[in-house]
């Protein structure tokens, strides 16, 4: 199996129990994972939220994922998203398959003509494509060096960031 195989698509129905598979196995290990993950997907999904969701295949066989979502800024501003989950399976970590799918997501959003996205996350990764500490965009209760902005369209605003209610989703 080579990278050079790599496809990226759009998500398929059939595609959903694979998408859950990659990603609890992508967040078994992870140290800061409740491993609710898949759920938040699932109830993404339910709630119509899910916005671009692309699989990375790999000989016919899903092996990453990653989505978007509306996020709400308050005050309010429109045009505005999350991404994550973002998930590759742990036998596929170092083949820059999760910058391949985050890469085209980011290509994708900007078509959408979205005004920024924000993400709580790995600063080392979420850097490489333009993410950066955006003081006057606040999600409360995290520590902001972990959340993050990519602004598309103008200055950003001052405002505070929610989530989706799915990303409440308990273990």
């Amino acid at each position: 199996m080579t990278v050079a195989s790599l496809v990226i698509r759009d998500e398929l129905p059939a595609d959903i129990g694979a998408i859950e598979n990659v990603i609890e196995r992508a967040f078994a290990k992870h140290p800061h994972s409740q491993q609710t993950e898949h759920r938040i997907v699932r109830e993404l999904r339910a709630a119509g939220a899910l916005v671009l969701p692309k699989v990375a295949v790999l000989d016919r066989a899903v092996v990453g994922y990653a989505t978007f979502s509306p996020v709400r800024l308050t005050p309010a501003h429109g045009g505005w998203y999350g991404p994550g989950p973002v998930a590759v399976g742990p036998e596929f970590h170092g083949l820059r398959i999760g910058s391949a799918l985050m890469s085209k997501e980011l290509e994708a959003l900007k078509g959408k003509g979205a005004t920024g996205c924000v993400v709580l996350g790995e600063p080392r990764f979420y850097r490489r494509f333009g993410f950066e500490r955006e003081p006057r965009l606040a999600l409360e209760g995290v520590p902001p060096e972990y959340f993050l902005a990519h602004v598309f369209k103008g200055p950003a605003p001052s405002a505070t960031v929610s989530y989706h209610p799915a990303f409440s989703v308990a273990g």
